[in-house]
């Protein structure tokens, strides 16, 4: 009767496919959650195609009713009104009426939607309150129907993500998985109104998901692709913003001017973040109570709105008649002055809209004007007043949120412009540099920030699933044959559990091969008959790792059994050694070590010679 110690005897590994294919049950299993996660993707982005067709219906109702009296669905642009002064009361009304809904509905259903998002998805296991599914459209469509400058895209964003939370409630699925719901349906809400699926999906990854993997990727695509036929039944198949005028290739000089217009439009996206930020801490400070708050936004919106009506609204129509390049300059600088104006005070004053339509109306003013005042100055540059517009748009939206490939992809996909790729590119990332270098929080991450949330802002390869089991093993004296008696192994451990160093005791036969595993505790539990074999005490089937298993798998395992170590074995079942979290947090600390040791060594040898 022996009992086995350090000397465990190493397996030389015959295949490294060969011995994963212990991981294929798990991987079938996974691959079979990755499609049945797909098909929740694509039922929560065909019903939020449907609600954005609701929404927008439901803005046409409260916009035709607020502005004409009229009791229908077709769509007339606030700009049209014949009120006179009255115009003013329209957008104080919705907002008090918003302010009503937050307090006695949701309070979350105030913002723009993306923010929220974020900070459920990296705060509360991605749950959202149901109710949102319908305060949000509901409280978006009296505030953009009633003059708010917002875009519906925001409102319908918030929607998906909420309807898609709530269906992963609904399921017995893992909070990761519904994080992919909730991503799932807010980019297909975007999707729906927007017809760019490309871009929703970067979007999704670059502000909700924090991760590129298949189980995500496979879910929010098919979500975007479902989004897309929705708004191709619903809204057409033409570009949203479409130009009359195909863009010419643009040469290198022009290319060279919109990237240097692009850094003017990243420090201009960095005042306008401060901005809004700025005007809702002036709104904290009022003496009175945070739901007359979207009321005061709602007078200074109806204000600004009776000198420029065409700042009421969505104003989709606006972004392309800049689009066009052919309006007149006062009226683009008027447009984007008051647009702004109008926008950052009532979403500062904490109503209910979205960000994205505002930001790209003067973002597309902003580069008509800096490329007119650049062809004053430069004349032969190359650059033209459309490419400028859609350049501008796109730069401000990147610089704003540091959504960078989101932000070039949605206005290829919203203007059919191709040949806009390169200066997109060019001034986008300028844009978005800029931003990175100067503004520690974007639009998007601002508030939550503010509240202690920290957003991931690089998205590294998970560490854990790169490094293999067999370079965290090690053995183990914690080893006991099968056929040992109990009252032995106690001898050979101590007489009592106080003296026993190891939670976990693994079981092997005479031959080495794994049999099970079984706890300290059970092993000095006093219903046992000393005399039974250490093996009568094994209660559960074996698990076990292979060699060429990941540490995140290990961790799965270790998780869902509810162990802190776990054998490894060979093809044949032989033991090769033991995993504890102990060896995996001290393999991961040793990779992140000299991942930081190779990298302050660079810095060192290029400061040193920098001094030479």
């Amino acid at each position: 009767m022996t009992i086995k110690t350090d000397s465990i005897p190493i397996s030389v590994s015959l295949n490294p496919t060969l011995q994963s294919a212990d991981m294929h049950p798990q991987e079938t299993k996974d691959k079979k959650r990755v499609v049945l996660i797909a098909v929740y993707a694509i039922l929560v982005a065909a019903c939020i195609s449907c609600i954005a067709k609701v929404l927008i219906f439901l803005i046409n109702a409260v916009t035709n009713l607020s502005f004409f009296g009229l009791f229908t669905i077709h769509e007339h642009h606030p700009s049209e009104n014949q009120l006179g002064l009255w115009v003013i009361l329209v957008p104080t009304i919705g907002g008090f009426i918003v302010g009503l809904m937050a307090l006695y509905g949701s309070k979350a259903i105030r913002g723009h939607g993306i923010p929220e998002a974020m900070e459920q998805i990296l705060t509360n296991q991605s749950k959202i309150n149901p109710a949102i599914t319908y305060l949000k459209p509901l409280s978006s469509a009296i505030a953009i129907g009633t003059g708010g400058p917002f875009g519906a895209e925001g409102p319908i964003i918030a929607t998906g993500g909420a309807l898609g939370s709530t269906l992963g409630q609904l399921l017995k699925i893992t909070h990761n998985e519904r994080k992919i719901l909730l991503a799932s349906g807010a980019v297909a809400g975007m999707t729906a109104i927007f017809g760019t699926p490309i871009a929703a999906i970067f979007l999704a990854i670059e502000l909700l998901l924090f991760e590129f993997s298949p189980r995500a990727i496979i879910a929010v695509s098919l979500a975007c692709i479902t989004g897309a036929a929705g708004h191709h039944i619903l809204f057409g198949t033409e570009p949203v913003f479409y130009i009359s005028n195909t863009i010419s290739t643009p040469s290198n000089a022009a290319i060279f001017s919109y990237s240097i217009i692009g850094v003017i439009i990243g420090v201009l996206s960095i005042g306008i973040t401060k901005a809004v930020y700025a005007v809702e801490d002036s709104f904290e400070r009022l003496p009175i109570h945070w739901m007359w708050w979207p009321a005061i936004g709602g007078l200074a919106v109806g204000i600004i709105g009776y000198f420029a009506p065409r700042t009421l609204g969505v104003g989709y129509e606006n972004i392309t008649d800049l689009l066009s390049g052919n309006m007149p300059l006062k009226f683009v600088l008027t447009l984007c002055i008051l647009k702004f104006l109008s926008w950052v005070i009532a979403l500062g004053s904490g109503t209910s809209g979205g960000t994205l339509a505002p930001l790209l109306t003067i973002g597309a003013a902003t580069g008509i004007l800096l490329g007119t005042l650049t062809l004053y100055f430069f004349p032969n540059c190359g650059i033209t007043p459309s490419l400028m517009a859609v350049v501008g748009m796109s730069a401000m939206f990147a610089g704003s949120s540091r959504a960078l490939i989101t932000s070039i992809i949605f206005a290829l996909e919203t203007t059919g412009q191709f040949n806009a790729l390169l200066p997109l590119l060019g001034a986008c990332v300028a844009s978005y540099t800029t931003s990175f270098l100067f503004m520690r929080h974007t639009i998007m991450t601002e508030k939550i920030a503010r509240r202690g949330v920290q957003t991931p802002h690089t998205y590294e390869p998970d560490l854990l699933a790169q490094i293999l089991v067999k370079d965290a093993l090690e053995s183990s004296n914690a080893i006991l044959e099968e056929q040992m008696t109990i009252a032995q192994a106690r001898s050979w451990f101590g007489e009592t559990i106080a003296s026993v160093h190891v939670n976990y005791m693994i079981i092997v036969t005479q031959d080495n091969n794994y049999s099970g595993i079984i706890s300290a505790s059970n092993l000095y539990s006093h219903h046992h008959d000393l005399n039974a074999s250490v093996a009568s005490l094994i209660k559960r089937k074996p698990i076990s790792l292979a060699e060429y298993d990941t540490l995140r798998l290990a961790i799965d395992k270790m998780i869902s059994e509810n162990v802190d170590v776990l054998p490894v074995v060979s093809q044949q079942q032989e033991l090769m050694g033991v995993l504890s979290y102990q060896h995996i947090l001290s393999a991961y600390y040793k990779s992140t070590k000299k991942a930081n040791t190779e990298e302050i060594n660079i810095l060192l040898k290029s400061k040193f010679s920098r001094h030479q």
